[in-house]
C-alpha cells in the first residue's frame, strides 16, 4: 500500500505543479488585458462547470491508460481556483501602493515586479490552498478511470471484492496525504510571505 501511496503522491504533486504554473500564467494574462479577460473568462467558467468525472472515459480514449489521463484530471480540477485567485490578486492592488508607484514614475514592469505581484501573492496562495485538496481528488478520480496503480486504484479493487476495511484504509491514506501536502503549503506560505501574518492578523 505504501508503494501505491507513493504513486498517488507523485501524481498529485506533478499535476498540482503543472496547474499552478499554467494557472498563474493564465491569471496573469487575464489581469493584463480586459479584452483577454472578456474573451476567455466564459470559456474557463464553462470548462470548470463540466463534471470532471464524466470526462474520465473520454480522457482514457484520447490519452490511453496510465498517468496522462490522471494528470489531466488533476490539472482540470486544480487550475481554475489558481487562475481566479491570481487574476483577482493582480487586479486588486492596494490603492495607496498603486499611487506610490505612479508617483515614482515606475515602468509597468517595475510596478509589476515590485508592487503588483508581491501584493497578489497572498491571494495566489489562497488559490493554491484551495487547489491542493482538489489535486488529491483529481488523482483518485483519474486512478478510478485509468489507473494501473495508486490509492484510487486500490480503493476500486478492494471495494470490488468486498474488502471494505482495506478500501477504507486507502481512503484514510488519501486524506493523510492531503493533510500533509496542505500543511507543507502553509509552511511555504509563511516562510515566503512573513509580512502577511504581521500585517493582517494578531494570531
Amino acid at each position: 500500500m505504501l508503494e501505491h501511496t507513493w504513486d498517488t503522491l507523485l501524481e498529485i504533486l506533478t499535476g498540482f505543479a503543472l496547474s499552478a504554473a499554467a494557472g498563474v500564467l493564465i491569471g496573469l494574462s487575464l489581469a493584463s488585458s480586459r479584452t483577454v479577460e472578456r474573451m476567455f473568462t466564459p470559456l474557463l467558467v464553462a470548462v470548470n462547470a463540466v463534471p470532471k468525472i464524466t470526462l474520465g472515459p473520454l480522457l482514457v480514449v484520447a490519452l490511453g491508460w496510465g498517468q496522462k489521463p490522471i494528470l489531466t484530471m488533476v490539472f482540470l480540477l486544480c487550475f481554475f481556483p489558481i487562475v481566479l485567485s491570481t487574476a483577482t490578486g493582480l487586479t486588486t492592488t492596494p490603492a495607496d501602493l498603486a499611487e506610490l508607484v505612479r508617483s515614482w514614475n515606475a515602468s509597468r514592469w517595475q510596478a509589476f515586479r515590485k508592487v503588483r505581484f508581491p501584493a497578489a501573492l497572498p491571494q495566489i496562495f489562497v488559490g493554491l490552498k484551495v487547489a491542493m485538496p482538489l489535486a488529491a481528488i483529481g488523482a483518485v478520480i483519474g486512478e478510478f478511470q485509468a489507473g494501473e496503480s495508486g490509492l484510487g486504484y486500490l480503493i476500486l479493487q478492494y471495494a470490488g471484492v468486498g474488502d471494505t476495511a482495506t478500501a477504507w484504509a486507502a481512503i484514510m491514506l488519501v486524506a493523510l496525504v492531503s493533510i500533509l501536502l496542505y500543511s507543507a503549503l502553509l509552511l511555504i506560505e509563511r516562510t515566503a510571505l512573513p509580512w502577511v501574518k504581521e500585517t493582517t492578523s494578531s494570531r
